[in-house]
């Protein structure tokens, strides 16, 4: 039984699930918005928005943890455009929209974003 463990698996180790949400979450910066399957999305939102809340804090300790995770053009984009959008925001930095199903293998299409 899977009682009170979070989080999906996506039928990957835990080195290649890190690595997909890292890239997700790139790519989310980096564009505004991705398309995705429904299932990636969700598991990508709590990371998404765990790293616009370190980013709002805005220290030097802040921007060493995102280093760690993103380059630093991420880093930066992060650190000095996205964070201060929301700065009076507490949370809820991304919006998940359906998109209707895959047509090659019925999965449930979203567009993801980053919300204004």
């Amino acid at each position: 039984m899977r009682k009170r463990n979070k989080g999906r698996k996506f039928a990957r180790k835990t080195d290649q699930r890190k690595a997909l949400l890292k890239s997700l979450a790139h790519n989310l910066f980096l564009h505004g918005r991705i398309k995705t399957t429904e299932a990636k999305a969700k598991e990508m939102k709590m990371f998404a928005e765990k790293m616009i809340t370190k980013a709002k804090i805005g220290t030097i300790a802040s921007r060493r943890a995102l280093a760690e995770t993103f380059c630093s053009k991420i880093v930066k984009k992060l650190m000095e455009e996205i964070a201060p959008i929301y700065k009076e925001r507490k949370g809820g930095y991304t919006r998940i929209m359906r998109l209707g199903q895959r047509r090659i293998d019925g999965a449930e299409m979203v567009l993801i974003e980053l919300v204004k």
